[in-house]
């Protein structure tokens, strides 16, 4: 069984932004899957399908994203689902826009949503998708930055890393290993 969560913000006015990288790629994972979100618990949305004939939970927490870890730990713990079972989809601003990063691990590094999971989950040792949002040239203050609307003249890159994050987890859901993935889409 895997759990796969997108980070975001759940109000509307954050629909667009940056720091809802995470949302708008399990939400392209979920159209891939022909699913969508039908459920709320574990303090969030979320879906439960079959993928290859296995259980698969995709999950937004609607905690907002500094609180993220209380929603996954929920669902952690409910479907005791192994560490490296968990796969977070995320923004990160120390990698460019359009690109993608996968880990099998690693520390939280700057992000809070992260951060929340790594403390209340104890552990580190779960797969990670960043997807960059690092600006070019933008001299606002991060949580600004972060909480921005996608520019225009982003979207053509971001719509095309959002799809190669959605087919890298529909390619470690439907079988492949976390190194074949990582080797395939990492970059």
């Amino acid at each position: 069984m895997y759990i796969v969560v997108g980070l975001g913000n759940p109000d509307k006015k954050y629909l667009n932004t940056l720091h809802n990288i995470g949302f708008m790629a399990i939400d392209k994972v979920a159209e891939k899957l022909g699913v969508s979100f039908n459920k709320k618990g574990f303090k969030g949305q979320y879906l439960i399908t079959t993928v290859n004939g296995e259980k698969v939970v995709l999950l937004k927490p609607q905690t907002y994203m500094n609180l993220s870890g209380e929603s996954v730990l929920m669902a952690v713990n409910y479907y005791k689902v192994k560490p490296e079972n968990l796969i977070v989809i995320y923004d990160d601003l120390d990698i460019n826009i359009g690109s993608l990063r996968i880990r099998k691990n690693g520390s939280a590094g700057t992000h809070n949503g992260m951060k929340n999971i790594v403390s209340l989950l104890g552990s580190t040792e779960f797969p990670r998708f960043r997807v960059g949002i690092k600006p070019e040239n933008d001299s606002r203050e991060i949580i600004d930055y972060v909480l921005s609307d996608i520019k225009s003249a982003d979207v053509e890159r971001f719509n095309e890393v959002l799809d190669k994050t959605s087919n890298a987890v529909v390619s470690l859901l439907k079988g492949d290993s976390i190194d074949v993935v990582m080797n395939k889409y990492n970059g």
